[in-house]
């Protein structure tokens, strides 16, 4: 682990991930609960994991979160959604509000992913490494396809008013779809994709590593362990449902897109029963592209969609765009409401990116996450959903 240089150039971009690999059949598909332990409920459907059941559980990590977590100041925005009767999930998509303006982060690329430290106030950003700068041990600067196809990317950690309170690089590691943060005491933990594929760039495995600000971190370093739950798979991204100690693995495997959801102390001890497995062609379509997910609850959720095009093409501002959040019942694999994003249709370019849940304040949130073209580089923009 080494030291980066001083901040770097501006500049920089990344086309979407497109949807590939997904399910022609677009039919459920849950494999049999083999998972024993701390879920084994959750998996036989005797005991539904219902948001009741959820926060009753974590009722500490939900008391703490309202005295000393996070205060987001929750604003609603041009364009909220108005369709009262859509419920996705367990969120109802009526109550779109802005979380965090248009913020920049510490590199000029568009997000990727973003998660929640709720019990800090912080929220953690992926995004791959701009072109033009060159990092303590590199003899010459990258450009935007080499950082791309060789999975590096960085971290930045945001206070909720969108101050930049520290970074880190990530090199080697994947392209960020989605993300975990755990924080523990004194030290906080990433869960990211690691050991890139050498031609796509994304992730491989699942790696668990400290945050440490100013840091180079290699995905090859001896002091990364990887997590391999399913050998094989390509595309791999983690995220994690805390209340819930769970982690989700979306990863395509012989062409198809899945959902596998694992117990975390399991998980961390290298056992890899998943207590489900499911399909993502339920809810992603063949043609859209994939940008994210989270765990909650009894509900996996799914972010799909593109930036706007020019007038003349297939998503223009118009149109309102073709952002999706889908929901798929973990405890059967079928779908469980989608709806069409409408919030906050002037954006600038208007790209979704990222998809994740918020507990603070004991109150759950679903947030989607929107790279937004400022005019020399690509900003995170948050909304969000209640229950």
């Amino acid at each position: 682990m080494s030291t980066a240089d001083a901040r770097p150039p501006r500049g920089g971009g990344r086309p979407p991930f497109c949807g590939a690999g997904r399910d022609p059949q677009r039919g459920p598909a849950l494999n049999p609960p083999v998972r024993a332990g701390r879920i084994r409920s959750m998996a036989d459907g005797k005991t539904p994991f219902s948001r009741r059941t959820l926060l009753f559980a974590g009722g500490a990590v939900a008391a703490g979160l309202t005295t000393s977590g996070l205060s987001w100041a929750l604003r609603a925005g041009a364009g909220e959604q108005d369709d009262s009767r859509t419920v996705v999930g367990e969120f109802d998509m009526s109550t779109g509000a802005e979380l965090l303006a248009s913020t920049p982060l510490f590199n000029t690329t568009g997000p990727q992913s973003f998660a929640f430290d709720d019990t800090n106030g912080q929220v953690y950003t992926l995004q791959t490494v701009q072109a033009g700068i060159r990092l303590d041990d590199e003899e010459d600067a990258v450009d935007s396809g080499g950082r791309k196809t060789s999975g590096d990317m960085c971290l930045t950690r945001l206070s909720s008013s969108g101050k930049t309170l520290g970074h880190m690089y990530l090199r080697g590691f994947g392209h960020g779809i989605s993300c975990g943060v755990e924080p523990t005491g004194q030290r906080t933990y990433i869960w990211v994709e690691g050991r890139a594929d050498a031609e796509s760039g994304y992730g491989r495995t699942v790696v668990r590593v400290p945050f440490k600000d100013g840091s180079v971190l290699d995905s090859s370093d001896e002091s990364v362990h990887h997590f391999d739950p399913v050998p094989g798979s390509t595309d791999v991204s983690p995220a994690l449902d805390l209340p819930g100690e769970r982690v989700l693995v979306s990863h395509e495997e012989e062409g198809v897109h899945r959902f596998s959801v694992y117990g975390m102390a399991d998980f961390l001890t290298g056992s890899f029963n998943p207590a489900q497995v499911i399909k993502a062609g339920v809810q992603v379509q063949e043609e859209e592209w994939f940008q994210g997910c989270a765990l909650y609850g009894d509900f996996v959720y799914v972010l799909t969609g593109n930036p706007y095009t020019g007038q003349n093409g297939d998503n223009p501002r118009k149109s309102g765009g073709n952002t999706y959040v889908s929901a798929i019942d973990v405890r059967t694999g079928k779908a469980q409401g989608r709806h069409l994003v409408t919030v906050a249709p002037d954006l600038a370019y208007r790209e979704p990116e990222g998809i994740a849940v918020s507990l603070a304040g004991g109150r759950p949130a679903l947030c989607v996450g929107f790279s937004v073209k400022a005019k020399d580089r690509r900003e995170l923009a948050l909304y969000r959903y209640t229950l």
